[in-house]
C-alpha cells in the first residue's frame, strides 16, 4: 500500500452532473443508466450540491417500478426540483488529499460520496466503491 497515496489515482475523472434547472426525471435516467448512486450538482463546474439515488426514492417508485413505467414518478418529480431535493453545503476533497483521509471522511461522517475539488471546479468523485476496490487490489 502507497503510503500517502493521493485520491487522484483512485476517483472517477469524467462525472457525470446534474445542473439545478435540470429534471428528477433526467436525474433518475441518469443513475440507471450509468448504473451510479451519488451525483453532483454543478453551476458551471462549482459544485453547489450533491443528488443520491436514495434521494429520489424518498419521493418515488424509482426503484421498483421498470424503466418503461415511469407516469407516477414523473408526476411526483414535477412537484419538486433539484434543487429542493439535493444536499446542500457538500463536503468535498482535493486532489492531493490521501486516500487515508478520504477514508476518514467517508468513515466518520458516514458518507458514500464525495466530490473532489481543486481551484472551486469539480475534478472527480471518490465513493465508497473505489475506496474498497483499491483495498482490494493491495491484497
Amino acid at each position: 500500500m502507497i503510503r500517502n497515496a493521493p485520491v487522484s489515482i483512485i476517483m472517477t475523472e469524467h462525472v457525470i452532473t446534474l445542473n439545478k434547472r435540470d429534471s428528477l426525471e433526467k436525474a433518475e435516467y441518469l443513475f440507471k443508466h450509468h448504473k451510479i448512486r451519488h451525483i453532483p450538482v454543478v453551476d458551471k463546474s462549482k459544485v453547489i450540491g450533491m443528488l443520491s439515488f436514495t434521494d429520489l426514492l424518498r419521493l418515488s417508485f424509482a426503484d421498483v417500478t421498470n424503466e418503461t413505467d415511469t407516469a407516477v414518478d414523473v408526476m411526483v418529480y414535477n412537484l419538486f426540483t433539484i434543487e429542493q431535493v439535493m444536499k446542500r453545503n457538500v463536503v468535498t476533497v482535493t486532489t492531493s488529499n490521501t486516500i487515508k483521509e478520504v477514508a476518514e471522511i467517508l468513515a466518520i461522517r458516514e458518507f458514500h460520496a464525495l466530490p473532489v475539488v481543486d481551484n472551486n471546479s469539480l475534478a472527480g468523485i471518490v465513493t465508497t466503491t473505489d475506496l474498497i476496490k483499491y483495498l482490494l487490489k493491495q491484497f
